[in-house]
């Protein structure tokens, strides 16, 4: 089952959200997690999704609706996905993805978009059967 977060999934998402970090060994200061939460539960400009199975939380998504210069409809950018290792392969992050595109179309938005470290090939190998590439490549810049 998949849905919105509620104020009581807090520690499974605080879990599931440390595990997703780690994978590229990304540590973030604990006001980022408690703000991150703040706002997901607000739903406003951030929103969240848990994959349960039974009463466990064994997936998440983040996703944002935003203005695009490329289209009168506003976009979404799934920005975090995340499955236990032990639950990969049940077909959750297809149903987590298949989620967000319900919810942005529901919405009125025109596309999903997100991205992927280079080297992820297993997550690489799902998105190829739900999405196409872009054919762009992120760039940033640090600022602050």
């Amino acid at each position: 089952m998949i849905r919105q977060f509620r104020c009581e999934d807090e520690n499974g998402w605080r879990s599931l959200w440390t595990q997703y970090l780690a994978c590229d060994g990304s540590v973030l200061d604990g006001a980022i997690h408690d703000g991150t939460w703040t706002r997901l539960l607000e739903g406003k400009l951030m929103h969240g999704s848990l994959a349960l199975a039974g009463s466990e939380a064994v997936g998440l998504v983040h996703y944002l609706f935003h203005p695009s210069t490329w289209s009168l409809n506003d976009t979404c950018y799934l920005q975090d996905l995340f499955v236990t290792p032990e639950m990969r392969g049940r077909g959750i992050g297809r149903a987590l993805i298949a989620h967000v595109c319900a919810e942005a179309s529901a919405a009125g938005l025109s596309r999903v978009y997100w991205q992927t470290q280079a080297d992820n090939q297993t997550a690489i190998a799902l998105y190829e059967t739900v999405a196409e590439r872009s054919g762009y490549i992120q760039f940033r810049s640090q600022i602050g």
